[in-house]
């Protein structure tokens, strides 16, 4: 299994304590993202699911894909889903000149400017996050369903996010061909559980933070 944590260390919290890893509690409420969309076939049935239960969600896109699926990218806005930046070709800020990177995070905003960032692979260095932070929020995430591994069994995905979910929760999924078969079986499964515990679902929007 790849080198994450299904929710993040409190000691990784800490050191980048000036990131969104999980919202506020109180309301019994959980934030569905999925990242590197719009994918024409993990895409569309993200959202056809989505639809299915009524919900919106907030998409992580990556500006090249944006650009290879507009019509696809077209339907995500007009069903009311939240977009965010996910860069334009999913560079790893740990081994990224600052530059390169923030390049990386301008070209995006020239298509579909926003709010909020979430960093590729979630890896970020301080000096880069100091230039984005003055725009957006950077979102992380406090459950991750680890559908994008390909060593991991659907029914696991499924369980990571059904035994971790709680008040506030920031769940990641990913609409992309490689996390497909994993996603495809957790994420209605994983939507269905926390209805049936209670909570709702709402989009990430600046008025929440």
């Amino acid at each position: 299994m790849s080198f994450y944590f299904v929710q993040p260390h409190a000691l990784v919290r800490w050191y980048y304590n000036d990131l969104v890893w999980r919202m506020p509690q109180g309301k019994k409420i959980v934030y569905l993202t999925f990242d590197d969309g719009p994918n024409e076939k993990a895409t569309t049935h993200v959202l056809d699911v989505l639809k299915s239960f009524h919900l919106q969600a907030t998409f992580f896109c990556l500006g090249s894909n944006i650009q290879k699926n507009p019509a696809l990218f077209d339907r995500m806005l007009e069903e009311g889903h939240m977009i965010g930046n996910h860069s334009m070709h999913h560079p790893n800020g740990w081994n990224t000149e600052d530059s390169k990177y923030v390049e990386e995070f301008e070209a995006f905003e020239k298509i579909h400017a926003g709010s909020l960032f979430r960093p590729p692979y979630g890896r970020i260095k301080k000096s880069q996050i100091k230039n984005i932070i003055k725009t957006h929020r950077i979102i992380m995430w406090d459950v991750l369903s680890y559908d994008f591994d390909i060593r991991v069994q659907k029914e696991q995905c499924l369980n990571f996010v059904t035994q971790n979910v709680r008040d506030g929760s920031i769940l990641l999924f990913h609409d992309s061909v490689k996390a497909f078969d994993n996603m495809r079986f957790a994420l209605p499964r994983s939507i269905e559980h926390c209805l049936q515990q209670g909570y709702s679902f709402e989009l990430l929007r600046n008025e929440n933070f």
